[in-house]
Order: C-alpha cells, then sequence, then structure tokens
C-alpha cells in the first residue's frame, strides 16, 4: 500500500516518502503548514489514492476527545424512562459513536482525518494517546471493549497555532508542508487550470510571489489563494497586460482575493504612496 500522488494533487518528494512512512510504521501522520497548503486535502488525496473511504473529524476549539470515542446521552434516557419508553432497559440505544469508532469498527480499512488538532484545548491530544496507541477504548456504559478491525491510516493536522505535548509528538510521524517554490507552484497550478496561457500564469505568479515576500505583511496568501485569484482572472477574461500595475497603486487587480486583512492592504497603499514620493524627486 504506497502513495503516489494523485492526478488532481501534485504531492513532493518529501510528502510522499512522510506518507508511506507513517503507513508503514503503523503511526498517525502529523502534517504541519501554513493553512492553506493542502494538509486537509492531502488526507482525501491518500484516501483516494489508495482506494480507501475516509472519516473526517473537524476539530473546534470546544470539542473533547471523549466524543471522537462515543457520548452517552443520559437526558434522552431519563426522558424516555418517564414517559415509559422500553429501549431505556438497553443503554446501547443512548450511545452516539464518535469518528474513532466508526474507524475501529469499519469493514475495511479507513482514512481517518483528525483535522486542525492544535484548535482543542491543550489536553485534547495527551487524551487520545492511548486510543490512537493500541487501537482500542472502552465503553464504561457497556462495558464493552471497542478494538480495530483493520489499523486506520490517520492523517492528523495542525496550523501550528498552539505547541503540542511530547508524548503525543512522540507517537506519530512528522511532517511540515513547505510552501511551494515557484516551479511546484506552477505544477500545482496546471492541474487546476491546465489550459491558462504561459504568458498570463507567468505574469501571475511573478505578482504573487512578490506580493508574499512583502517585507511587514501580516498574512501571505497561501496556495489556495492564489488557485482563487487565478479562478478570478480567468472569469474576467483578463490577460497579462491587464494585470500590469501602474504608479498609483501597489496592489495587484483583484488582490481581494491574496489579501485578507485591511492592514496588509494599507501596507500596499503606503508602498505606492512611497513609491510616488520618490518619483517625484
Amino acid at each position: 500500500m504506497k502513495f503516489s500522488g494523485t492526478d488532481s494533487y501534485v504531492a513532493t518528494d518529501d510528502l510522499t516518502v512522510a506518507v508511506n512512512a507513517a503507513i508503514t510504521l503503523e503511526r498517525p501522520l502529523l502534517v504541519k503548514g501554513e493553512p492553506g497548503t493542502g494538509k486537509t486535502e492531502l488526507a482525501r488525496q491518500v484516501a483516494a489514492s489508495l482506494d480507501l473511504p475516509i472519516i473526517e473529524w473537524h476539530i473546534k476549539s470546544t470539542t473533547r476527545a471523549a466524543q471522537g470515542l462515543y457520548e452517552y446521552d443520559a437526558v434522552s434516557r431519563l426522558r424516555d424512562s418517564q414517559l415509559g419508553d422500553p429501549r431505556v432497559s438497553d443503554v446501547a440505544n443512548y450511545i452516539r459513536k464518535g469518528k474513532l469508532w466508526q474507524a475501529f469498527e469499519a469493514e475495511e480499512r479507513v482514512v481517518l482525518l483528525i483535522d486542525e488538532i492544535d484548535k482543542a484545548d491543550i489536553e485534547f491530544p495527551n487524551d487520545l494517546l492511548q486510543e490512537l496507541d493500541r487501537m482500542e477504548f472502552h465503553v464504561y456504559e457497556t462495558g464493552e471493549t471497542i478494538r480495530t478491525r483493520h489499523r486506520p491510516v490517520v492523517i492528523i493536522t495542525s496550523n501550528n497555532e498552539k505547541e503540542l505535548p511530547d508524548a503525543f509528538l512522540r507517537r506519530c510521524f512528522f511532517h511540515y508542508i513547505r510552501f511551494p517554490d515557484a516551479e511546484t507552484l506552477r505544477q500545482i497550478v496546471s492541474v487546476h487550470f491546465p489550459d491558462l496561457k504561459e504568458h498570463l500564469l507567468t505574469t501571475a505568479l511573478t505578482q504573487f510571489f512578490e506580493l508574499r515576500e512583502t517585507p511587514g505583511l501580516k498574512k501571505k496568501p497561501s496556495t489556495s489563494e492564489v488557485l482563487d485569484w487565478l479562478r478570478l482572472l480567468l472569469a474576467e477574461d483578463l490577460d497579462a497586460e491587464d494585470l500590469r500595475r501602474d504608479g498609483a497603486s501597489a496592489l495587484p487587480r483583484l488582490h481581494g482575493a491574496l489579501l485578507k486583512n485591511e492592514q496588509d492592504v494599507h501596507l500596499f497603499e503606503r508602498l505606492a504612496f512611497m513609491a510616488r514620493g520618490s518619483a517625484r524627486r
């Protein structure tokens, strides 16, 4: 079982090695990187490449680790007991299976995505240590132990918003997705826009990297944002000449797809003002 990328996802050699190493070691693959660099999409493409179903668990700030195992609905059971519902005799009727339970009991091997684990409380990763290590957990209400039938391929993503515990990191295979270089980004764009004219592509990517590398930028635009920008350029039927900037503005056309806060917009406005001042001297 080897991952080698797909027709719709450009996987670098080091990323391919990381995925296959995690599969071989039967360890969770912890993927970090800037938002928008394709971490979540990686799990979907691994599932597609290996022809496996995928179960996605998207983490929020309020998510508890126990929710990934199961939840016991004691309130519904109490209400039903007051109404004389015969289902109350079986506590299993009030157990709601979580994403890990679904992955463990699946009829075939699956890819389990635990997305943006760093959004949750700092104790969240530690609370999953034993379950991800042993691939089993105990259901106290029913007294049963749930063990995995087919060990899932576990992919965990993080935007690096907070540090993860060392004990958790020790159990993972780690990979950091670096922002793609110009040639890799060109390949990614070609997958999504195979008919994009070369002159427009070159001009757009040149402007994009100039923008991204501007000192003082609060949020650098990501891979997903440059794809959105190119989609807009095509929708507006713009060509390379239309992207040529004059001295009045340092901002690229349709910059709202790339710059996502007012500080960065003001930065480019100040740069344009300074450039005009220098030109008058």
